[in-house]
C-alpha cells in the first residue's frame, strides 16, 4: 500500500500544527465559534449533537493493520471504545473532547494518517472498491490513479471553497462495487483496443433530497490527462456552480439546468486550455506511485485445497459463511473474506470495537499481508487469505462477533448514524436498523430470500445511500413523531437506479411489518432463484404496493 512521501508528511504534520494553534484560540475565546466553524470543518470536526464528530480519511478504504491499531487507541482514549465504519470508506469518532483533538491528529499524522477534507465545500475522500487490486474481474487496479488524485487534491487551493461537497470515485472492475453513479464524478478505468488505459468520465451523480445518477461526458480519456480534465470539470463548477442556495448547489443541479451535452461542451473548452500544461501525467509519475500497490509475495497454491474442501463438508455453519462472506480472488488459492459488522443484534451497522479493531489487524498480520479494506457497505475486507487458512480466520472471527453469514443479504444493513448523534437528522436510523435485523435473525430465511441490500437514512441528506437499496428507509419528522418513508427497486452497480416510492410513511414501529409484507409479496412472484431487484424488476411497483397499503388505495393516495 501506498506510505507517505517527504511531501505528505510534511503538509499533514504542518496542517496538524495549524489546528493546534486554531483550537487553542478556540478555547481561550479569541475564535469564536463562527470563525472556528470552516476552520474546524476543514480538519474533519463537525459539532454533533452531543459532542464533537471527528472523521478520519481512509483513502481508497484501505487501512495497514498498524493504522487499524491507532484508530483502536484513539477510539479507546478518546472515545467510547469504538468507532463508526461509513459509506464512504472513513471511519467517525462520535464522542470527541474538542481540546483532545490536535493530539487525536497527532496520532493520525504518525500512522500516515489525516482528517483534511472530510467534511467541507471541498473534493472529498477519494473512493474505490473495497476489492481493488485482488478482484478476478478486475480490468486495472484502479487505486495508483485513485492515489494521484489524493494527492492532487489535498489543500489544492482552487478547490478548497466549492460551492458544495465534492466526491469521485474510480472502479475498473466488470461489476461495479464502487456506486459510480452516485458520485458528482464517476470515473471507470478500462483498456482500449490496443491495450491503452482510458477513462469513462460521469458527472452529476448525487443523492441527498434530490438523487441523480450521472452521465457521461467524455469516453475513451487518455489516463494521462486524468487531472487535466478532471481540473476542468471542477473549474466549471465552480464558475457556474450555485452558491445561492446549498440545496441547488451540486453539481448535478448545474448538470441538469445546462444539459449533459452543453455542460460537456463547456468542460471541453475549459480542457482544451489546459490540457498540454503541467498536469499531464507522466509514465514515470504513474509507475513511482504505483510501486505502492504491486502485488505481495503470493504463494503458488492449488485452487482447490484440500483442507479448505474437508472443513466445507465436515461443518455446515463454516460452508454458510463462506458462502456469503468471501469473494474469489485474481491468485489461485486465495480468498477475499468480508467481515459483517452487522450481527441480528448488538452493535449499529459499520460500529467496531477497539478490542475487534486489534483483533482484524492481528488476522491480517497472521493470516495475510497487513492490509484491512473498508467497504461502502460498512463491513471490513482481509483482501488476501489463502483458502487453507479460512476455516482458522473464521473461527477467530467468530470469537469476536464478526462472523455473521449475512454479508449481501437483509440483514446486512447499511445506515447513517441518524438522530442519536446527528444534529441534521430528522428521525433515529439505529433503532430501525436493529429492529429489522431482530426481526429478521433466522439465517435459514435470510439465505433462502437471497440478495437484498437494505438502506436507511435519518434524513433526506442521505448519508445511508437509501436510494440506491433495493429496499430504502428514509427517515421524516411528522410533528414530532418519528416516520419512515418506503422506497423500492433502488441498486447500484452498471445497472444503478433510484428507488420509487411505494407509498405513505409508516412509524417507526411499524417499519419491520412493512419489510415483512414486502417480502411476502417478493416470495409469491419469485421464480426459481430469481433475487429481490429481478422480481421487482419483471412484475412491477403495483404488486408490492397493494402487498403493503392494500388494493383499495390509488397510486396518487399511496404516494401522498
Amino acid at each position: 500500500m501506498y506510505r507517505y512521501d517527504e511531501y505528505d508528511r510534511a503538509l499533514v504534520q504542518a496542517r496538524v500544527e495549524q489546528f493546534r494553534d486554531q483550537v487553542a484560540r478556540r478555547l481561550n475565546g479569541e475564535l469564536s465559534e463562527e470563525e472556528f466553524l470552516p476552520l474546524r470543518l476543514q480538519n474533519g470536526l463537525y459539532l454533533q449533537r452531543h459532542a464533537y464528530m471527528l472523521r478520519v480519511a481512509i483513502p481508497y478504504g484501505t487501512l495497514s493493520s498498524a493504522q487499524l491499531r491507532t484508530l483502536a487507541r484513539i477510539a479507546e482514549e478518546y472515545d467510547r471504545g469504538y468507532g463508526h465504519f461509513t459509506t464512504r470508506q472513513n471511519i467517525q469518532f462520535n464522542w470527541i473532547e474538542l481540546e483532545q483533538v490536535p493530539d487525536i491528529l497527532q496520532l493520525l499524522a504518525d500512522s500516515q494518517m489525516h482528517a483534511i477534507q472530510t467534511s467541507g465545500n471541498c473534493v472529498r475522500n477519494i473512493t474505490t472498491e473495497a476489492f481493488a487490486g485482488v478482484a478476478d474481474d478486475e480490468l486495472l487496479d484502479p487505486r495508483p490513479l485513485a492515489e494521484i488524485l489524493r494527492q492532487w487534491s489535498t489543500v489544492n487551493p482552487e478547490f478548497l471553497y466549492l460551492p458544495r461537497k465534492f466526491k469521485i470515485a474510480i472502479s475498473s472492475s466488470a461489476t461495479d462495487r464502487a456506486a459510480l453513479r452516485a458520485h458528482d464524478i464517476g470515473l471507470y478505468l478500462y483498456r482500449g483496443k490496443d491495450g491503452e488505459m482510458l477513462l469513462r468520465v460521469m458527472v452529476g451523480g448525487g443523492l441527498g433530497r434530490t438523487p441523480i445518477l450521472n452521465e457521461a461526458v467524455r469516453d475513451a480519456l487518455p489516463w494521462q490527462h486524468l487531472l487535466t480534465y478532471v481540473e476542468a470539470v471542477l473549474r466549471v463548477y465552480n464558475r457556474y456552480g450555485r452558491r445561492d442556495n446549498k440545496y441547488k448547489a451540486r453539481i448535478k443541479i448545474l448538470l441538469k439546468s445546462l444539459g449533459v451535452e452543453a455542460f460537456a461542451a463547456e468542460v471541453e473548452r475549459e480542457w482544451e486550455q489546459i490540457r498540454d500544461s503541467a498536469g499531464e501525467l507522466t509514465v514515470e509519475e504513474y509507475e513511482r506511485v504505483a510501486e505502492g500497490f504491486a502485488s505481495p509475495d503470493y504463494l503458488r497454491l492449488d485452487a482447490l485445497d484440500p483442507e479448505y474442501g474437508a472443513w466445507l463438508a465436515r461443518d455446515p455453519a463454516f460452508a454458510r459463511w463462506t458462502q456469503t462472506n468471501t469473494r474469489t480472488h485474481k491468485i489461485a488459492g486465495y480468498t477475499s473474506v468480508v467481515l459483517s459488522t452487522k450481527p441480528t443484534e448488538g452493535a449499529a451497522p459499520g460500529d467496531l470495537m477497539a478490542v475487534q479493531m486489534r483483533a482484524v489487524a492481528d488476522l491480517a498480520d497472521h493470516y495475510g499481508f497487513g492490509e484491512i479494506r473498508v467497504t461502502h457497505e460498512q463491513n471490513l475486507v482481509l483482501p488476501d487469505i489463502r483458502k487453507g487458512d479460512l476455516y482458522l480466520v473464521w473461527q477467530a472471527l467468530e470469537e469476536i462477533g464478526l462472523a455473521t453469514p449475512n454479508v449481501g443479504l437483509l440483514t446486512d444493513v447499511i445506515s447513517c448514524p441518524g438522530g442519536d448523534y446527528c444534529s441534521l437528522a430528522s428521525t433515529r436510523s439505529l433503532p430501525v436498523a436493529k429492529a429489522i435485523q431482530a426481526r429478521f435473525d433466522d439465517l435459514d430465511y435470510l439465505h433462502d430470500l437471497g440478495d437484498i441490500s437494505l438502506n436507511i437514512s435519518g434524513c433526506v441528506n442521505a448519508c445511508g445511500h437509501h436510494h440506491i437499496g433495493n429496499i430504502g428507509i428514509l427517515g421524516v419528522d411528522r410533528k414530532g413523531e418519528e416516520y419512515f418513508q418506503i422506497t423500492i427497486g433502488g441498486a447500484q452497480g452498471k445497472d444503478s437506479a433510484i428507488g420509487k416510492v411505494i407509498g405513505p410513511s409508516v412509524r417507526a414501529g411499524d417499519v419491520p411489518d412493512t419489510i415483512d409484507r414486502l417480502l411476502a409479496i417478493y416470495l409469491q412472484y419469485r421464480e426459481a432463484e430469481e433475487v429481490f431487484i429481478d422480481t421487482l424488476d419483471r412484475v412491477g411497483l403495483q404488486p408490492f404496493k397493494e402487498g403493503v397499503y392494500g388494493r383499495n388505495r390509488t397510486v396518487e393516495e399511496a404516494g401522498a
